[in-house]
């Protein structure tokens, strides 16, 4: 009853209702455009942000050294040859990132130094896009990146554009961007509009590029704003949502960042242009949202690559960490980022959002955490701030998520500066039915989607049930160790009635324990395996893998006599081929009733002995430790 009470008041002062579902639903009143800023700027970084970052800007240095690389970058882009109307695949998206890098880059030089030079290049790439034949409404992610591309090229130079070169620049706008986008809202013309309704990224690019656009333009044409703002900002919840609890996005950390930066450029938009963001960002989940990038890179930068990470994703620059670190007031997030621009560099929108670093040790982060949600993942490490440290991810929640793989209970694992248990990650997006969620989707046929990539146990040669969910039942943290047990019973019924896999960290955060606990119906092929790029030496139940020079031992403890294989990860084309990627198997066969798996997996530490034993206790006993 408390929380029912606590949401219907939040509802109340942010103008907001629960619908039916119980969901958050975040109205816009009429008249809201009387309070639209006058002036242009109105995008984000706004004439007053600009006028305090000159003020402190000589007594900090990092924010001087960002502007030179920023200057340096707009100063290669002013050569660069023209846009061209490329679609790859049914996609314009390569053109249309681009065009926003490059309006970033041209626009801010402008806006930091005065420099017309900046302006005219940023200038001819507007009306070069602004005179393509259409920005690819047929895939409306290529829309929407556009619209936010051109708008705030034609807020950020509207000072300097002549009153006919904004005339033609508005007009291309409104044509391939706004009118689509109104269409889209109203259901009309056969504009794709399912995004609206949807939980994913596609819902905050295509929102927040369309109110970038809308805001751009809203005093010469409103109409535009008056629908799209509160058609936005209605939809908006639906994926925003979607961060809640802890802020874990289901889609994995790679396209975390997409969404997340698009929440951004609109959330920011509507408070700089409009004074308020209608309470968006108040939802349950984003204000802790930073954390989630960070917790998943490993030591070796690489990212817990769940549903469809690029290849070894890893952790790169995120200009929104530095929005999210301002908004609400967590200097752990901006610490990190300025960390990460270090090994990379930094970017117009790093100056647009920057945030001073701190190293702020109120937010020292804690070794372990878990992130809830329609994707779990428990992440592990033996220390921060360590390239060598040992770390673990370990993913639980639904199979259907979008971008979602058939690898509930996965794992991947660093140590010694090394990634020893991985993911390979998406495949081709244009093969055939590669987004088919049905249970006989050609998309589990796919190696890289399907269980048998993954680091996961197979029943009989079977996938994974395509409709499984699972969840944590237990996470522990302590100083000399942690652990996460996912009850993964959905994902190999009908062949067991009880499913479960622990992950330890065990010997002092020094080695990796992975069990699995079955209840099986009847007798059947049981298979474990862990994908690595190591070179592997077999000795019966035990296994060295070398890689990078360095070396993990593994070991099976349960079931006894049986051995380690290994196989090749490798497929043939028109999939991804993985070649040099291996398989560390243990095929055996289970009776009915209870059957374990516990493999120990020990890197072998300079100075130290790999930890060789460990107490194998049943699932259920870990909970009273």
């Amino acid at each position: 009853m408390r929380l029912l009470t606590v949401s219907l008041i939040f509802a109340i002062v942010l103008g907001a209702s629960i619908d039916t579902t119980g969901q958050e639903v975040v109205n816009v009143p009429p008249g809201f455009l009387s309070s639209l800023r006058k002036d242009h700027p109105r995008l984000i970084f706004t004439d007053t942000v600009l006028t305090n970052m000159k003020n402190f800007r000589g007594s900090d240095r990092t924010l001087d050294g960002y502007i030179s690389v920023v200057l340096e970058t707009a100063d290669a882009d002013i050569v660069k040859p023209p846009l061209a109307h490329k679609l790859i695949g049914p996609r314009l998206l390569s053109v249309s990132r681009e065009c926003m890098r490059r309006v970033y880059s041209l626009g801010m030089a402008y806006r930091l130094t005065g420099n017309e030079k900046y302006a005219r290049a940023c200038e001819e790439n507007l009306h070069t896009v602004c005179a393509f034949p259409d920005w690819n409404p047929s895939h409306f992610l290529d829309v929407a990146e556009m619209t936010h591309a051109v708008g705030i090229g034609y807020d950020w130079l509207y000072g300097y554009l002549p009153d006919e070169s904004r005339r033609t620049i508005r007009e291309g706008l409104i044509r391939h961007g706004l009118e689509p986008g109104v269409m889209a809202y109203k259901g009309e013309g056969g504009i794709p509009n399912w995004w609206k309704e949807s939980y994913h990224n596609w819902n905050q690019v295509c929102n927040g590029g369309l109110i970038v656009g809308a805001l751009a333009i809203a005093e010469t044409d409103p109409e535009y704003a008056e629908v799209i703002i509160p058609a936005a900002v209605k939809s908006l919840p639906l994926a925003l949502n979607t961060y809640a609890p802890d802020g874990a996005w289901p889609e994995g950390p790679g396209y975390w960042h997409y969404a997340t930066r698009y929440t951004a450029f609109g959330l920011a938009s509507l408070e700089s242009a409009l004074w308020t963001d209608f309470g968006l960002s108040e939802l349950n989940g984003l204000s802790v949202t930073g954390f989630f990038p960070i917790y998943t890179a490993g030591p070796t930068g690489l990212y817990l690559n769940f549903a469809d990470s690029g290849e070894r994703a890893r952790r790169g620059t995120m200009p929104c960490v530095f929005w999210l670190a301002k908004r609400y007031g967590i200097p752990f997030f901006s610490d990190d980022e300025h960390n990460v621009i270090r090994r990379y560099k930094p970017d117009a929108q790093h100056i647009m959002w920057y945030v001073p670093p701190t190293r702020n040790a109120e937010y020292a982060p804690d070794p372990d955490r878990l992130f809830r949600g329609s994707v779990e993942v428990a992440v592990f490490r033996s220390e921060w701030y360590n390239p060598d440290a040992l770390f673990v991810g370990f993913k639980a929640g639904y199979n259907q998520v979008n971008h979602g793989h058939l690898d509930l209970g996965n794992f991947e694992m660093d140590a010694l500066g090394v990634r020893w248990a991985r993911d390979l990650g998406s495949d081709d997006y244009n093969l055939p039915d590669y987004w088919g969620r049905d249970k006989d989707a050609t998309r589990w046929t796919y190696y890289r989607l399907n269980s048998h990539s993954h680091s996961v146990v197979t029943i009989n040669g079977e996938n994974q049930d395509v409709m499984a969910e699972s969840s944590f039942t237990a996470f522990h943290s302590e100083p000399e160790g942690a652990y996460g047990i996912v009850d993964l019973t959905t994902a190999y019924r009908p062949h067991s009635t009880k499913s479960y896999r622990g992950i330890r960290l065990t010997g002092g955060r020094k080695a990796v324990l992975v069990q699995d606990e079955f209840d099986l119906v009847k007798p059947c092929d049981i298979a474990w395996g862990m994908t690595t790029d190591a070179d592997i030496t077999l000795n019966g139940s035990s296994a060295v893998l070398r890689q990078e020079g360095k070396e993990l031992r593994a070991r099976i403890i349960e079931p006894k006599g049986a051995s380690f294989t290994v196989e090749s990860a490798e497929q043939k084309p028109p999939q991804k081929r993985n070649e040099g990627v291996s398989r560390l198997m243990i095929r055996t066969h289970g009776g009915n009733g209870a059957f374990r798996f516990a493999v120990l997996l020990s890197p072998v530490w300079a100075g130290g002995n790999p930890v060789e034993n460990v107490r194998i206790e049943p699932l259920e006993r870990w909970k009273r430790d």
